[in-house]
């Protein structure tokens, strides 16, 4: 079935809840674990209490994937009740956690969070597939790495800006925290909202309406479908996963220990010695990495032009470069305004991760079963960060002597194995007959 050109205004509007989505991924990667800190959390403490992002995510995801694959409704369509449903669950959770009294009942909420996140988000890749002809998917894909772009930008420049704002605390955190949380409330629900009222979702053919009647929905079915997946994944796909084991075991070392690097190696402050100065520090934190996500969606859209020169494969593999010399950088800067000139790397590494690797292996994945090999794809992202959360602690406080800063290097370490890891996939150019939609940009 052919699939109508969608204008570049309607894929952005088809993107727009990514945008909500990413808004609160900013704020758990810039703020939940200097709440953590406010709450008095040890150093090694903080990688078993992120453990909500992997583990909803690796149980999350697939489920929500091969459920959305054997739904239809004329009137809620196939992906969009999953979008409303995990966003309504991330505006919940991001109103009441702000008012965490407890180290374990901010750990919780998180748990709610990602659950919500990960239901809206795992739909959002397929729905691309879904959507648009083999043409417009890298346009697609790169939409949904500019909105992350900017959702976490405006996320994490609220945690710069607020604190300027909202002065003092409120029960046991800052005030600062409450404006921010309920900001990422009202981004989740209303960007879910206009992209589910502007787009409307493609029906299944008559062959596909026909298998889902004949295999209907049951307990077991999502986990047979994932189980037969992944017994028939592309070998592509086992390739990509070997880059995502180290690239986001990185990028996870990287969110955990971005704050306190900053702190320690720029403004020589603790929560415990110097409550003030750190909250300087995490404030500054917020606009480094406001800069990197401004960076991610400034250079999204050009990426397509490069991945449909160069390969998406060769494309990935420099921006990790990029991205794993930058953290190295970042590491042993002392001068608060170099980081941002370092930074900048990741943000080009940024813009990649999160639409080119789909174009790797988008064109080997059956039509029918977007929605679970999409889910498998964040299998292979979430496996890692478990992964890390379950062992980084012992590393950082047995090898890197529960140093941040020597934790953001080896996360470039890491990067710099991954874009080596890429340059071994098998994957070619996008076809030549593709035109990419360029217009607008987004600049």
């Amino acid at each position: 079935m052919l699939k109508p050109r969608l204008t570049f205004s309607q894929i952005i509007n088809m993107n727009v809840g990514f945008f909500g989505i990413q808004y609160s991924f900013g704020l758990q990667q810039s703020a939940v674990n200097p709440i953590y800190d406010f709450l008095g959390a040890n150093p090694d403490d903080i990688p078993f209490l992120n453990l909500a992002g992997p583990m909803t995510g690796l149980l999350v995801q697939p489920i929500i994937g091969a459920l959305s694959d054997k739904t239809w409704s004329p009137r809620f369509g196939r992906r969009k009740p999953f979008f409303l449903v995990g966003a309504l669950m991330c505006s919940l959770a991001l109103f009441i956690y702000p008012f965490s009294s407890s180290l374990w009942m901010a750990a919780g909420l998180l748990w709610i969070l990602d659950v919500g996140n990960n239901t809206a988000m795992e739909p959002y890749r397929a729905f691309i597939a879904d959507k648009l002809d083999a043409s417009q998917q890298p346009t697609g894909f790169q939409a949904q790495s500019f909105f992350t772009g900017l959702g976490q930008t405006l996320s994490n420049l609220s945690l710069y800006i607020f604190p300027l704002i909202f002065i003092g605390k409120t029960g046991a955190l800052p005030t600062w925290v409450y404006a921010s949380f309920f900001l990422g409330a009202v981004c989740s629900i209303g960007s879910i909202w206009w992209s589910t009222k502007t787009t409307p979702e493609i029906p299944p053919s008559e062959e596909e309406l026909a298998e889902m009647k004949a295999s209907p929905l049951n307990v077991f079915s999502p986990f047979t479908d994932i189980f037969t997946a992944i017994r028939d994944m592309p070998k592509v796909m086992w390739q990509l996963a070997l880059v995502y084991l180290f690239q986001w075991y990185a990028l996870f070392c990287y969110w955990q220990n971005s704050s306190k690097s900053i702190a320690l190696t720029v403004f020589h402050a603790t929560p415990k010695d110097n409550p003030d100065l750190y909250s300087e520090a995490v404030s500054w934190t917020g606009l480094v990495n406001g800069w990197y996500n401004i960076v991610m969606f400034l250079v999204a859209f050009s990426l397509v032009y490069f991945a449909k020169k160069y390969s998406p494969k060769l494309v990935h593999a420099f921006c990790l470069l990029l991205a794993g010399l930058g953290f190295v950088a970042f590491s042993i800067i002392e001068n608060k305004y170099l980081l941002f000139p370092a930074i900048t790397g990741f943000g080009i590494g940024w813009a990649s991760m999160m639409g080119i690797p789909y174009l790797m292996v988008v064109s080997s994945i059956p039509k029918e079963r977007y929605g679970v090999y999409m889910g498998i794809i964040n299998m292979m992202i979430v496996v890692p960060m478990l992964i890390q959360t379950l062992t980084f602690g012992f590393i950082l406080k047995n090898f890197l002597g529960n140093d941040p800063s020597k934790a953001v290097t080896f996360a470039g370490v890491l990067l710099l194995i991954a874009a080596g890891a890429t340059l071994l996939m098998k994957s070619g150019k996008i076809a030549d007959d593709q035109e990419v939609v360029m217009s607008g940009g987004g600049h």
